[in-house]
C-alpha cells in the first residue's frame, strides 16, 4: 500500500491492486474517503465534513504528483 503523503494527520495512499479510474484513498482518525483524481470527485465518504473539505483541498494541490506516482507505480507491474 504505497503512501503518497502524510500531512496534518491525513494519510493519502493507494492500494497495490488498484483499478482505473485513478484515485486516492485518504484516512484521518477513524474517517476515510476515496477521491477520483481526474474529476476531484469524492467517490466514497466516511469523513467529517471539515476533514473531507481539507482532504479535497490537499488532493487538489497534489493532484499532478499523485497522478504521476500512480502512473509510475502501475507501469512497473
Amino acid at each position: 500500500m504505497p503512501t503518497l503523503l502524510m500531512i496534518d494527520g491525513f494519510k493519502f495512499f493507494f492500494y497495490a491492486n488498484e483499478h482505473e479510474p485513478k484515485h486516492v484513498h485518504v484516512m484521518k482518525g477513524g474517517g476515510f474517503a476515496k477521491i477520483e483524481l481526474a474529476s476531484l470527485r469524492i467517490i466514497q465518504n466516511y469523513m467529517k465534513p471539515k476533514d473531507r473539505k481539507k482532504a479535497l483541498a490537499i488532493v487538489t494541490i497534489h493532484k499532478d504528483e499523485f497522478e504521476r506516482r500512480w502512473d509510475e507505480y502501475f507501469s512497473q507491474r
